[in-house]
């Protein structure tokens, strides 16, 4: 088999791959020196959206300045305590009980403010899939605990756009400074630069360069 053969091979996933994402492994491992090594370790893996918008931003939100172990630890906590976890159950929850949980005071605040806003329809979350990346973030970032990274984490996992690049990721960053720096320290203006040839497959590349760190696949 010829290495045409092969580099098709690898990026041949199945149906629930986002549209975009064999161009982009194909763009990406002809850009990039680190991408052309690193896309086919993971063979068909690719990202994948859980579909609910508020669980989505409601598990970004547990997960923030936490590792990922201990996020996924209190998530599993916390989802086990509604029915079904939906805005309008989370309302109802007891406070000690979400403490009890693992969730800090003030995440316990974050996530009533968050189903707050989507149990009052304050949210255009039917308009977000034909909305442009910075007017999502625009509206999300206007609730109570959800910054810039949240926001991008939710423009990721949650309607999977293809060319966000986010700078605030300790993940990305490390990651950064480990396949391209040899382990030095790296800057937002360094990794920018780096993500030049990403584009417009910034969040394609993003997803490999956490993989690098950690094989076990990154979700929100």
């Amino acid at each position: 088999m010829n290495k045409a053969q092969t580099a098709t091979k690898i990026i041949a996933f199945d149906a629930s791959a986002p549209a975009y994402w064999a161009e982009a492994c194909k763009h990406l491992m002809k850009k990039d020196r680190v991408m052309k090594r690193l896309i086919p370790q993971f063979g068909s893996a690719c990202l994948q959206s859980r579909g609910d918008a508020f669980a989505t931003l409601a598990r970004s939100v547990v997960g923030q300045q936490i590792s990922v172990k201990a996020a996924q630890t209190v998530w599993d906590r916390f989802t086990q305590l509604p029915e079904q976890l939906t805005p309008a159950n989370v309302l109802k929850l007891k406070i000690d009980d979400m403490r009890a949980a693992g969730l800090s005071v003030r995440k316990v605040e974050y996530l009533v403010d968050l189903a707050l806003h989507f149990d009052n329809g304050a949210l255009h979350a039917d308009a977000w899939s034909s909305m442009d990346d910075d007017a999502v973030i625009a509206e999300l970032v206007a609730i109570r605990g959800i910054g810039r990274w949240t926001a991008e984490m939710f423009l990721i996992f949650h309607l999977m756009r293809p060319n966000v690049l986010p700078l605030d990721d300790v993940g990305l960053i490390n990651g950064i400074s480990k396949s391209y720096f040899s382990g030095d320290v790296v800057s937002r203006s360094d990794a920018r630069e780096v993500a030049q040839a990403w584009a417009p497959y910034r969040t394609v590349a993003t997803w490999y360069i956490w993989r690098s760190l950690d094989p076990v696949p990154v979700e929100y």
